[in-house]
C-alpha cells in the first residue's frame, strides 16, 4: 500500500481539504496584526515587488557592465554577490585566495573597487542589497565612503546588509571570527545605521541558506525567525529598543518546488514573527511586526541535466513567492547548476518576473489564495511545527547556546539526508535526473572566468597599499584593533580604515588580532 503524500515538512496532503481542517480562520486583512495577508493592505496593486537579479563575478569592472545590462532591461534594485575570499576577509593576493578571486561574485578589495563596482549607478535612486555576513559592516564602511565622495548623502541611501551572522555557523560557513564577538559585529552596525543611515535596512536574516544546506520548511521558517530573536534580543543587551532597531530587519527566504507548501509557509513566518515581536518584545510600532521579506527561487532544486526546464521551475516558485505577498525577488538563471548566469539567462530570468507582474493578472488582489482550506490549515501547521522548534531552542539558552550544541545543525543535516534519500530511492521524483532521462545533452554556453581576472586584481591591490597615505592606514587599523579590544564603536572604526583605504582583508586581520578566527566545532 502507497503511504499518503507528505510536504517536504511532513505536513501530510489529504485528497480534499474542508472547513474542519482550519482550526481557527484568520479574519484579518491584509495590512493588519498578525500580517499573516500581507504587509500593505492593497498590497502589489499599490507598488509592486522590488525585482532583483543577484549578480558579480569577476572583476567590479565586469560587475558594474552587468549591473548596466540589467538596468537596462527593467530591474529595480541592485543585489551583490561576492567571491569567497571578500565574504572570508582576505585579498587578492593572499594565499588562500588563489583560484577563487572572482568566482562565485565579485572581488572587492578596497573603496576604489566599490567605485568601479558602482560606476554610474545613481546611488540615491537605486536600492543596493549585498550578501555579505563575516565582512558586512567593511563592505557598507566601503559603500559609504563611496557616496561621500560623490557627495550623496548617507540619509539617502536605501539597501541592505545581509549581516546575518548566525546562519554562518549553522547552514553556510563564510564565517570568521567565533559567534558571539561576530555577534557584536551585527549590532555595532545596527547602532551605527541607526544613527547616520536611517532608511538602510541593517539586516537581512537569512533562511534561504539553511534551506540551500537541506532544511525542511518549517526548519527553515524555524530556525530564520529564531536567529531573528537572538539579534533583538542581543539589540536590546546593546540598549537598543525594539521599536528602534525592528523595522530595520528584513528577512530572505527561499522559495522551493511545493507551491502550496511555499505560499502557506509565507503566511506563517508573518504571522508568527509578527506575535513573537508584539508579545516576546512589547514593540508598539506596527512596523516593528512586520515581517518584510526577500525572496530568491531555489538554486538547489535547479539540475545540470536538461538545464532549460529550470525555466519552469523557477517560474512556479517565483509565482509562489508572489502569491505569499515577498517585498522583493530574484529569479535564478536556468544555467546556474552549470555556472554563473550569461547575460541570455539572467534577462529570461528577469523576463518571468515581468511576465508574473504584467501578464498574469496574479499582482492585481492581495492575498489571493487566502481562505483555501488547503493554504490555511497548512499554515497553521507550519506555525505549529516552527513555534515547537523556537520552543526548544528558547529551552536550551537561545540560538546561540543552540548552535553551540549543534542542534539547527543537526536538524538540517538530517532533513537533507532523507532528501537525497528520497530522490536516489525514486520516492521523490525530479525531471531529467530519475525520470525522463535523456541520452547526451546539448549544453548550453557557461559564463567562464578567466584567469587574468585574478592576477590584474592582485596587482591593483598591491599597488593600492603601495600609493596610498600608509601611516593614515596603519593609525586606522591600530584605532580599529584597540576598538576590538575595548568598548569601540567598530563600525565607526571600519568607516574610518576605508576612508584610509584599507582593504578588506587589512581591516579583517586588525579584527582576527583580538577575536581570534573560529573553526567549528
Amino acid at each position: 500500500m502507497t503511504k499518503n503524500p507528505s510536504t517536504s515538512s511532513g505536513i501530510e496532503i489529504k485528497a480534499v481539504y474542508s472547513r474542519e481542517d482550519v482550526s481557527a480562520p484568520d479574519n484579518s486583512r491584509p495590512g493588519e496584526f498578525p500580517f499573516t495577508r500581507g504587509i500593505h493592505p492593497s498590497m502589489y496593486r499599490g507598488k509592486l515587488w522590488t525585482m532583483r537579479q543577484y549578480a558579480g563575478f569577476g572583476s567590479a569592472k565586469d560587475t558594474n557592465a552587468r549591473y548596466h545590462f540589467l538596468l537596462q532591461q527593467g530591474i529595480t534594485g541592485l543585489s551583490v554577490a561576492f567571491d569567497l575570499p571578500t565574504q572570508m576577509g582576505r585579498d587578492p593576493d593572499h594565499a588562500l585566495a588563489r583560484g577563487e578571486v572572482g568566482r562565485v561574485g565579485v572581488s572587492i578589495a578596497s573603496v576604489e573597487d566599490m567605485e568601479t563596482l558602482l560606476s554610474g549607478i545613481p546611488l540615491e535612486d537605486v536600492s543596493i542589497s549585498m550578501t555579505i555576513n563575516a565582512t558586512a559592516a567593511t563592505l557598507l564602511a566601503f559603500l559609504l565612503v563611496v557616496a561621500e565622495r560623490r557627495g550623496v548623502a548617507w540619509s539617502k541611501l536605501r539597501g541592505t546588509t545581509q549581516n546575518d551572522i548566525l546562519k554562518e555557523y549553522i547552514a553556510r560557513g563564510t564565517y570568521i571570527y567565533p559567534p558571539r564577538p561576530a555577534l557584536r559585529l551585527v549590532t555595532d552596525l545596527f547602532s551605527f545605521c541607526s544613527r547616520n543611515v536611517p532608511q538602510w535596512n541593517t539586516i537581512s536574516v537569512s533562511g534561504y541558506h539553511i534551506r540551500e544546506a537541506g532544511s525542511t520548511a518549517v526548519e527553515e521558517v524555524a530556525f530564520t525567525l529564531a536567529n531573528g530573536i537572538a539579534y533583538l534580543e542581543a539589540a536590546a543587551a546593546r540598549g537598543l529598543a525594539v521599536d528602534e532597531v525592528a523595522p530595520r530587519v528584513a528577512f530572505f527566504f527561499n522559495c522551493h518546488n511545493n507551491f502550496l507548501e511555499e505560499v502557506a509557509k509565507f503566511r506563517a513566518a508573518r504571522r508568527l514573527w509578527a506575535q513573537i515581536v508584539g508579545e516576546r518584545f512589547k514593540a508598539k510600532d506596527p512596523k516593528s511586526m512586520m515581517l518584510r521579506f526577500h525572496t530568491q527561487t531555489a538554486g538547489s532544486s535547479l539540475t545540470a541535466q536538461q538545464p532549460h526546464s529550470n525555466v519552469v521551475r523557477t517560474t512556479l516558485q517565483a509565482l509562489a513567492a508572489v502569491f505569499g505577498g515577498t517585498q522583493s525577488l530574484h529569479t535564478n538563471g536556468f544555467d546556474e547548476a552549470l555556472g554563473l548566469p550569461t547575460e541570455e539567462s539572467a534577462r529570461i530570468a528577469l523576463r518571468t518576473q515581468q511576465i508574473i507582474a504584467d501578464e498574469s493578472g496574479v499582482a492585481a488582489s492581495a492575498d489571493p489564495l487566502g481562505g483555501s482550506y488547503l493554504v490555511e490549515s497548512w499554515t497553521d501547521s507550519i506555525e505549529q511545527g516552527a513555534r515547537a522548534r523556537i520552543e526548544k531552542i528558547d529551552a536550551m539558552g537561545g540560538m546561540l547556546a543552540a548552535i553551540e550544541q549543534r542542534y539547527p545543525q543537526g536538524e538540517i543535516e538530517n532533513s537533507s539526508y532523507l532528501a537525497q534519500r528520497a530522490v536516489e530511492s525514486g520516492e521523490n521524483k525530479v525531471v531529467g535526473v530519475n525520470v525522463f532521462r535523456e541520452g547526451d545533452e546539448l549544453q548550453p554556453e557557461i559564463l567562464a572566468i578567466d584567469p587574468a581576472v585574478e592576477r590584474a586584481q592582485s596587482e591593483r591591490t598591491v599597488a593600492l597599499r603601495a600609493s596610498r597615505d600608509a601611516s593614515r592606514a596603519s593609525a586606522a587599523l591600530q584605532s580599529l584593533a584597540a576598538g576590538a579590544a575595548g568598548g569601540g564603536d567598530l563600525t565607526a572604526l571600519t568607516v574610518e580604515c576605508a576612508r584610509a583605504s584599507c582593504t578588506v582583508g587589512e581591516i579583517s586581520d586588525a579584527l582576527r588580532s583580538v577575536f581570534g578566527e573560529y573553526h567549528g566545532s
